[in-house]
């Protein structure tokens, strides 16, 4: 029996061109203590090969067709025998959109009992790397897939998952020498990343979710101006909060209660459209409801979730965010005010209420993984 482990580098993230790290120990667990007295024969294990490779799935819900194969991509191979020859997408479904190069990691290794070995594996993953997604019409995954083999035996695969984030929606211009970092610092810690070289894109990232530019809508229906909405910013990172201000006291229209959901659009690219019903989904996350009446003012707090996946687009799929407001009015000429005297006051029994709808697009990036490892989950199988 021989067991197999991985475990990741660093932690689980990472963005396209970094390379990733991980592990790869083989054991031979040690004999009890009345087998080994009563063996006399050297009880050695041996495998014949062990190979790794990342991988990228793309998979869809059944309704979306599954994109044509493409020149740059590896031609998928008929195996003739998939419990005898490395196929690192055996059952699963859909198909591999990027893949690395396998390396092999060792041939004929032999082991004895409580004997064990480990391999690190190092790859760079390709700057063209999609993100990784789980949406409701197509689902990006990425995989460490180990495969091993003893000799005359079948082979069995080991897979370790990643998450790849992908930072093209930055926009591509030249950064100055002398351009302020914007990003959030401490003044009492040594800074050391003015002696580092700094990845450009990453830095125009920090700078980008950092700066504030506070932008004022006027919400407003046929009947008259709603509210005032300010947003202190379009884009944002990952685990960040959206912050934001209603302002009533110039409305002339009563607004009841508001909503305001945090939510992402998946749209099937126009080449796929023509073939599937289904051309759009919308997934909400984080809400903020406030009851808003005789208000004259009112805060919005709306969190980013870290498992979110930020703005991107392919040819199959594009992902945006927006803010979608539900406002709840009522006639202009309703007046609510609290009695002068003691006595308490009795809210309406019924309100003629409207209901309008608006939507307004953010930007949401990717939040960098940290250096440190994340996490210190192993991932076994036993060959």
């Amino acid at each position: 029996m021989i067991e197999i482990s991985a475990k990741l580098i660093g932690g689980p993230v990472y963005l396209p061109g970094e390379n990733v790290g991980c592990y790869i120990t083989f054991m031979n667990p040690p004999l009890p203590n009345d087998i080994r007295s009563r063996s006399h024969r050297d009880d050695l294990e041996v495998l014949a090969w062990a190979t790794a490779q990342i991988h990228c799935q793309c998979s869809t819900n059944g309704k979306v067709p599954l994109p044509s194969k493409t020149p740059y991509l590896p031609e998928e191979k008929v195996v003739s025998n998939s419990e005898t020859s490395f196929a690192p997408c055996q059952g699963d479904k859909g198909r591999i959109v990027l893949s690395t190069t396998p390396k092999i990691l060792f041939c004929d290794l032999r082991l004895s009992p409580g004997e064990s070995k480990s391999f690190f594996y190092s790859q760079s993953l390709p700057l063209e790397a999609l993100p990784s997604y789980r949406g409701q019409l197509v689902k990006y995954s990425y995989k460490i897939t180990i495969g091993s083999q003893r000799v005359n035996g079948i082979v069995k695969l080991l897979r370790v998952p990643l998450r790849v984030l992908d930072i093209s929606g930055v926009p591509e211009i030249n950064l100055c020498e002398d351009s302020e970092d914007l990003s959030p610092s401490n003044p009492f810690l040594e800074s050391t990343t003015k002696d580092q070289e700094q990845d450009p894109t990453i830095q125009l990232l920090q700078n980008i979710t950092a700066r504030r530019n506070p932008n004022f809508y006027n919400i407003t229906n046929s009947k008259g101006k709603v509210a005032r909405f300010c947003l202190f910013k379009q884009a944002y990172k990952l685990g960040e909060d959206i912050i934001g201000t209603f302002d009533f006291s110039d409305a002339t229209v009563p607004c009841v209660q508001f909503t305001v959901t945090l939510q992402s659009e998946e749209t099937i690219g126009e080449e796929y459209k023509a073939e599937t019903k289904q051309q759009r989904a919308i997934a909400s996350f984080s809400n903020c409801h406030e009851v808003c009446l005789s208000m004259k003012q009112c805060l919005l707090n709306l969190p980013i979730p870290l498992h979110a996946t930020p703005t991107f687009s392919t040819r199959l799929v594009s992902l945006r965010w927006r803010l979608h407001f539900e406002f709840v009015t009522t006639q202009p000429d309703s007046v609510f005010q609290l009695p002068t005297d003691s006595s308490t006051w009795q809210g309406p029994g019924f309100l003629t209420i409207e209901t309008m709808i608006w939507d307004l697009p953010i930007q949401i990036y990717p939040s960098l993984p940290t250096p440190e490892p994340q996490t210190n989950t192993k991932y076994s199988i036993i060959l």
